[in-house]
């Protein structure tokens, strides 16, 4: 029955996306952010009803968003079923506890595992830890793209994206040793991603990344209002470090790998 009322349709209004997405800016950080003029090129909109989904293009695979709260779930699996004839044949998803199912008629569904989305809750934390690292610009990509080979060899580092400003490494003699960086930066919908956090192996168990992840948190929030990140449940090296500077556990979802059938 809600079908012909509330039929899929490719939305296009930042306005009418930001109303629906704000009433859950914790949830929605990711999409929020991605409605800034950076990234909107890179992006193509899906709204049933209240609920909207997100195909960002920026990346290879594309990456597809569809958070719902639990009240909501129905509702945003039918939007999934219904958008996806036209969504492309190999796919990341990131997608709230229980969607997978609405696209198995499509697509071969790979898990990738459940993730923790993560927000600053207790800036207060952030005192008790000292920080440190310096601003990345252009200049640092050569050293950060063999950091990140080294250290994090599976990361999403766009170089693009060191052009927002809020990337920080800390050096020893002149190598970088640990970095935190952002995967969305929006000064205009007060909303940030931590990504492409990693420390040299060598340097692991020093306290450096949750220095450098308290320095960068620091910075965000001067333009920022909702910190957040995502970190793989099973990682629970990560969610201590983020523990220890302020971040809880807020949603949970699940990563998975679609190919078309």
């Amino acid at each position: 029955m809600d079908g012909p009322l509330m039929p899929v349709v490719a939305e296009h209004d930042r306005a009418v996306l930001a109303r629906l997405l704000g009433r859950d800016p914790v949830l929605h950080a990711y999409q929020l952010g991605d409605l800034d003029d950076f990234f909107w090129p890179y992006t193509s909109w899906f709204r049933r009803g209240e609920q909207v989904i997100l195909l960002y293009h920026g990346v290879d695979p594309p990456t597809l968003v569809a958070f719902a709260a639990p009240a909501g779930r129905a509702e945003l699996a039918a939007l999934l079923t219904e958008a996806a004839p036209v969504l492309p044949a190999r796919l990341y998803a990131h997608l709230s506890p229980g969607l997978a199912g609405a696209l198995d008629g499509s697509f071969r569904v790979g898990s990738v595992g459940r993730h923790h989305r993560m927000a600053l809750t207790d800036p207060a934390r952030l005192a008790a830890v000292t920080p440190a690292g310096a601003q990345l610009g252009a200049a640092d990509l050569p050293q950060l793209r063999e950091l990140y080979a080294r250290a994090y060899p599976g990361n999403w580092f766009d170089a693009r994206m060191l052009d927002t400003g809020q990337y920080l490494g800390v050096r020893d003699g002149g190598e970088l040793v640990a970095v935190a960086g952002v995967h969305v930066f929006s000064r205009a919908y007060r909303v940030a991603a931590l990504g492409n956090v990693t420390t040299h192996p060598r340097w692991r168990g020093r306290g450096l990344g949750a220095a450098v992840v308290a320095a960068l948190c620091v910075r965000l929030r001067e333009s920022v209002e909702h910190v957040t990140l995502n970190v793989k449940a099973d990682n629970t090296t990560a969610v201590r470090l983020y523990e220890r500077v302020g971040f809880t556990r807020v949603a949970d979802y699940d990563e998975c790998v679609l190919t078309a059938r």
